[in-house]
């Protein structure tokens, strides 16, 4: 009887042992969530800071945020105008990945999944565009000497204007027609937009905009490119 008593109660120490364990375990877990939740909330609360100097990657993180929460007389939405012109403001592909960084900070979320949630891919593709026509970094000897990859920049964004899509319906993308006019500064960069387009795609860069827009709205484009010096 004894012994048999003893087996018992060395049974249910061990079950003890074993309890104990486990809530210790989940003690444990608990505080390494809770601890790493207060770290999250801190490196948010200080890049939050950040957000109220004009033109620095934080305050680029919480527009494109704020982009991506736009809301419009139909309740909710996304502002893809907003969303071109803060990358647009990006300086650099090196700048722009402590927007990234800032925005996981900020959100604990991933900003190019973010991007390629909100927009369709041909809006998507544009914005990867911007991104690859922007130099490495900038530096104090930083030249405004145009380079190949930034032609090809803007053909790959006037492509992406073209296949645009709005609810399964082929679109053109004007807007964002306008804003690679605007940015190419020569009738002679024009020119070699339209050589990088041909390279890229086969396809004529005038013919593919005559078919795209209405004659009115060609003609207003051309007559933003007219404007800019030749050479």
């Amino acid at each position: 009887m004894k012994a048999a008593s003893y087996q018992e109660h060395d049974d249910f120490t061990l079950k003890e042992k074993l309890t104990y364990s486990i809530v210790g375990l989940v003690v444990l877990g608990g505080s390494f969530l809770l601890g790493r939740s207060v770290v999250r909330g801190a490196r948010a609360t200080s890049e939050q800071k950040k957000t109220y100097e004009d033109g620095n990657a934080a305050s680029f993180a919480q527009q494109l945020k704020m982009a991506f929460e736009n809301d419009n007389y139909f309740g909710w939405g996304t502002d893809e105008v907003a969303i071109r012109d803060v990358i647009r403001k990006v300086p650099s592909k090196d700048y722009f990945k402590q927007v990234i960084n800032s925005y996981q900070k900020l959100y604990a979320r991933s900003l190019m999944a973010d991007l390629k949630e909100e927009l369709t891919s041909s809006e998507y593709n544009e914005m990867l565009a911007i991104i690859a026509g922007k130099p490495d970094k900038i530096t104090g000897n930083y030249s405004t000497i145009l380079t190949q990859q930034q032609y090809l920049s803007w053909a790959k964004r006037l492509k992406a204007a073209f296949d645009i899509t709005y609810w399964f319906v082929p679109g053109t993308d004007e807007p964002a027609i306008k804003a690679v006019f605007m940015e190419i500064p020569t009738q002679a960069d024009f020119g070699k937009v339209a050589a990088a387009y041909l390279k890229e795609y086969g396809n004529d860069l005038m013919s593919d905009l005559r078919s795209e827009l209405e004659f009115w709205e060609f003609g207003s484009m051309m007559e933003i490119i007219n404007k800019k010096p030749k050479v």
